[in-house]
């Protein structure tokens, strides 16, 4: 899925795109890919202030781009750029990235809030009153916000963020604003040397690796938009050496974990207070969906046992504080998404059993409490 495929098919005339990401995530090499499809349509303008014309052919070179239409404009001064674009008229207009680019009537350094509100306003001007499609590149901060006003998100027709970590290879594009579409889609790609490669069946990329009898490891079936992906969870608890035991999380919720962590040990038993827990989801995904949370707790119960569960096993559900497994949303997609996944066995919450329409090949086991699904695993 390329990002005209992700935006129902392509950009809307005159819209105005907002595209964040952390540096060195993959948002110049995406937006390059996009550039290179734009054949025979019009001019394509592409404003850097961040790199030279060199480098950006180098990376054209790299990633195989022959578009001859796309022009390129080293520059950061707003009045200049929009000079150009008058005297142009292009069918895009890439700004990259808003956050170097400026205005002389206004005192405050690049990047700041006025500097990032007032260059977008004036551009989205320009640009709406022309018909041109406009995206807008910026970074976030180490909150995962765009880097600058709020109100930018406001400006803007649609909002996409490119995610994942940097040494990773897996990028996902979610779409968190879109006024002339869907948001409930996800975009995953993997980094290449020929740029980002769409991938069309993530949940088998994430699972590949797998051992096989290993404690601390258990498939979940998150969604991402209206996309189901099966998703490795490991946890790792060692004895603390330390008065005050460890938790740490990567790719999941620190403070999700730290609950989940007490309501195994109050609910179910699991004494892990001189216990170290390390929880990892593979591949440097981010899931966030409480529908992991069972995931979380056979895993960590798994590891502390040393007892290992059945590779065929997949858990969904979402953990309450008295340790009850509460429904989840779109349970027969993920279930349908598990069996063509080749698994045997799949824990979902009781309530969301009772009201599956669906008939599926595979065990369903449905679970009241962490303790119905630890003692399902013989954990």
């Amino acid at each position: 899925m390329n990002l005209i495929e992700f935006l129902d098919g392509g950009f809307v005339k005159g819209s105005l795109v907002l595209l964040g990401g952390e540096p060195g995530i993959g948002k110049s090499t995406l937006i390059l890919q996009l550039c290179d499809k734009i054949k025979g349509d019009g001019e394509v303008l592409y404003v850097s202030g961040e790199e030279s014309g060199e480098q950006i052919k180098i990376r054209a070179d790299r990633l195989g781009i022959t578009n001859d239409d796309i022009m390129f404009l080293g520059e950061t001064d707003v009045n200049a750029i929009e000079s150009k674009i008058d005297s142009m008229n292009p069918k895009l207009v890439i700004i990259d990235s808003i956050q170097t680019m400026y205005s002389e009537d206004i005192s405050s350094a690049p990047g700041s809030v006025s500097q990032v509100r007032e260059i977008t306003a004036r551009i989205m001007k320009m640009c709406k009153s022309k018909g041109i499609t406009t995206i807008i590149i910026g970074h976030v901060t180490k909150d995962g916000n765009i880097a600058g006003p709020r109100v930018l998100e406001h400006m803007v027709d649609t909002v996409l963020y490119l995610e994942g970590e940097r040494y990773f290879s897996y990028r996902i594009l979610r779409g968190v604003k879109n006024r002339f579409g869907s948001t409930n889609e996800i975009g995953m790609f993997e980094m290449r040397n020929e740029g980002l490669v769409e991938i069309s069946n993530p949940s088998s990329v994430l699972l590949t690796e797998r051992n096989e009898n290993t404690p601390g490891s258990v498939i979940v079936a998150s969604l991402e938009g209206t996309r189901p992906i099966l998703v490795e969870v490991q946890a790792l608890t060692s004895q603390t050496v330390f008065g005050l035991p460890r938790r740490t999380a990567n790719g999941v919720d620190y403070n999700r974990v730290t609950l989940l962590i007490a309501v195994l040990e109050k609910i179910g038993g699991v004494n892990l207070g001189n216990q170290d827990v390390y929880l990892n989801i593979v591949g440097g995904m981010k899931v966030n969906e409480p529908a992991i949370d069972l995931g979380v707790i056979l895993a960590s119960a798994s590891s502390y046992k040393s007892k290992p569960i059945s590779q065929d096993v997949v858990a969904i559900g979402e953990v309450g504080l008295t340790g009850e497994v509460r429904s989840v949303n779109m349970i027969e997609k993920r279930i349908k998404e598990v069996e063509k996944m080749g698994f045997k066995k799949c824990i979902i919450p009781e309530s969301n059993k009772k009201v599956l329409k669906e008939k599926f090949k595979l065990d369903i086991i449905g679970v009241s409490n962490i303790r119905d699904a630890m003692k399902s695993l013989g954990l």
